[in-house]
């Protein structure tokens, strides 16, 4: 049980950082453009398009994370039964 904890909340991080990392990016571009190296529009517009596409990608994998969390097993197998052919 243990581990799966140590999985799960290494998983959950990931994605609050993807998350965290998105919100930032698209709060810099929309706030402080001026601050970004390349000031092309393309650059602008595929800049923010990256930090859109990573947002959603965290929140659903959030998402996914919890439905799975939720369908695991409370406890692990922590003994092998004793009638096993081997």
């Amino acid at each position: 049980m243990k581990m799966k904890n140590k999985l799960y909340e290494m998983l959950k991080a990931d994605c609050m950082s993807q998350i965290t990392k998105a919100e930032l990016t698209l709060d810099l571009l929309s706030n402080n453009a001026a601050g970004i190296g390349d000031h092309s529009t393309k650059d602008f517009y595929d800049n923010a398009n990256e930090a859109l596409t990573m947002l959603t990608d965290g929140k659903d994998r959030l998402a996914t994370l919890e439905v799975w969390n939720d369908e695991q097993p409370s406890a692990l197998i922590t003994e092998v039964p004793d009638d096993l052919p081997f």
